[in-house]
């Protein structure tokens, strides 16, 4: 009587060997592959496999917990790695801060714990860094498939913010946060990030590191990245992100170079128009329809170049679904711009946000090894 195959371990909640070490040459850099962490346990398995399964050596892993309360903690001791815990749910900038003053690299290679890294993503970064001194921070680009697929929800935020990425590859302002290298001393020249900002804290680093080095996107340094599943949650997401950075740009009167562009702010306005217009409808008749529908013409033509991408790669059922959810994502980023907007004229704290944490030494208040 045949036996019943065992069965497969679930690679969410496997426990990670430990991985074996060859001997590496002694003039490498070490590289602190930091990964803060919050609620993250759906991925966090994946993620520091592949952290572990890096063609790199010398790498020490750090876990930064944000006060979770799912099974993170368990899964990073499983694994092995080193895990220290933040003050208080703080956010990643919090947690990055955290995690490069427990470091003992002199590359910091930070990665977001819903991010899988390529086998080859920590050599890639470090050749980029050491061949030019005058790249400050060398990020990456995400594939465009989700690392789980769930939903169709996924499935959009994954390829639309590969496009984004890829569209802006080459020298940026704008910090690709979900996984990026940067040396050590460059950090600590820098600063930390800024611990007041929960949504836009890779937008303000960028800008910073941007006066004094070069930031590079590069599709060389790959992996796959989670998504929300809900569509709620993202736009609830882009929203504040959207509203987070309106005192940035208004001090500094510029966008940032790269991810966001003057056909993609059009795009957005242009949702915000179609839905104002909608009602000159009621009174005046079926043929003010035209002008909602010229508006919404106006907004899917600034992403042309976008949906071309989409529909070329995925079937065209997938490609109208697409463009509802991006026309719902226009109009949250053109909303949380709004609301912002109106904060920041009400709110000198609001306005203040962006001032800049003091430098290296006072890396905030680093937690406790366990």
């Amino acid at each position: 009587m045949p036996q019943a195959s065992p069965p497969q371990p679930d690679p969410r909640t496997a426990v990670l060997p430990p991985k074996a070490r060859s001997p590496v040459p002694a003039d490498r850099p070490l590289v602190t592959v930091v990964v803060p962490n919050y609620n993250g346990a759906r991925f966090l398995p994946l993620c520091l496999r592949a952290a572990r399964e890096q063609t790199y050596d010398p790498i020490e892993i750090i876990v930064v917990d944000d006060h979770s309360t799912d099974e993170s903690v368990r899964i990073a001791r499983s694994a092995g790695v080193n895990v220290i815990h933040t003050p208080a749910n703080g956010g990643a900038a919090v947690a990055r801060n955290a995690g490069a003053a427990a470091a003992n690299g002199e590359i910091l290679f930070f990665v977001d714990a819903d991010v899988a890294l390529a086998p080859d993503a920590v050599a890639t970064a470090v050749a980029i860094l050491e061949a030019d001194p005058g790249v400050g921070a060398a990020c990456g680009i995400e594939d465009p498939e989700p690392l789980f697929r769930s939903g169709r929800v996924e499935d959009y935020r994954a390829i639309q913010h590969h496009y984004w990425s890829v569209a802006s590859e080459g020298e940026v302002s704008f910090l690709w946060s979900a996984m990026f290298a940067i040396r050590a001393t460059v950090f600590a020249e820098i600063g930390p990030f800024n611990p007041r900002l929960r949504y836009t804290e890779e937008v303000d680093y960028g800008h910073r590191l941007g006066r004094r080095y070069r930031v590079l996107l590069t599709s060389a340094i790959g992996g796959r990245m989670g998504h929300d599943r809900e569509l709620t949650a993202l736009l609830r997401k882009l929203f504040h992100r959207g509203r987070a950075r309106v005192p940035l740009y208004a001090a500094r009167r510029r966008f940032a170079r790269g991810y966001e562009t003057a056909s993609r702010a059009w795009a957005s306005l242009a949702a915000l128009l179609t839905v104002v217009t909608v009602p000159l409808v009621i009174p005046y008749g079926p043929a003010a329809a035209a002008v909602p529908a010229a508006l919404l013409a106006v907004s899917l033509a600034c992403d042309a170049h976008m949906y071309r991408f989409v529909f070329a790669r995925r079937c065209p059922l997938f490609g109208l679904f697409y463009a509802g959810v991006h026309f719902l994502v226009n109009l949250a980023i053109i909303g949380g711009v709004a609301a912002g907007a109106v904060q920041w004229l009400s709110s000198a704290r609001f306005r203040a946000l962006y001032e800049e944490p003091a430098p290296a030494a006072a890396v905030a208040g680093g937690g406790g090894a366990c």
